[in-house]
């Protein structure tokens, strides 16, 4: 009686197994069907797409804020330059006092009072800018606006 059971109780379940594979293989199907068709409607949509990055704010290229100014070309040339950074972070301390500065690439720096920044060293923080001195003694400020410029002192 046993023998003629165990042979039932396989075939059952090699049925029932088939069966499952069979249904689980039409819902891959429809989904796999579903998927081609909302593939081609995104496709067919062929929406343009604007020319700029409407979620990139005013942290496009620093060189057109200030295409009012005539920047000199070896500074437009130059990595290091204060023209291809943009102020993005003061920290003002008892005993130390920080900037953070982002590159037009993207890539975040920061520097500390007394640091140079290229050519230029990081001399005073206010509020809203920072303070850099270049070779000739003259000041270069820049803002949280991006808006750089020259004084003989600040």
């Amino acid at each position: 009686m046993n023998l003629i059971k165990l042979p039932l109780i396989f075939l059952t379940l090699f049925l029932l197994s088939t069966i499952v594979s069979a249904d689980n293989h039409d819902k891959e199907k429809k989904l796999v069907n579903e998927v081609k068709k909302i593939t081609e409607e995104l496709d067919s949509l062929n929406e343009e797409l604007p020319l700029n990055d409407p979620f990139a704010g005013q942290s496009s290229n620093n060189n057109s804020v200030n295409s009012s100014m005539s920047i000199p070309e070896d500074q437009l040339l130059d990595e290091m330059s204060l023209y291809n950074f943009k102020l993005v972070g003061l920290i003002a301390g008892e005993k130390n006092s920080y900037i953070s500065m982002m590159k037009s690439n993207g890539e975040p720096y920061s520097l500390t009072i007394g640091q140079y920044l290229g050519k230029i060293k990081l001399v005073d923080l206010r509020l809203n800018e920072a303070i850099f001195e270049n070779e000739d003694k003259k000041f270069i400020i820049i803002d949280f606006n991006n808006q750089i410029r020259e004084a003989d002192e600040y």
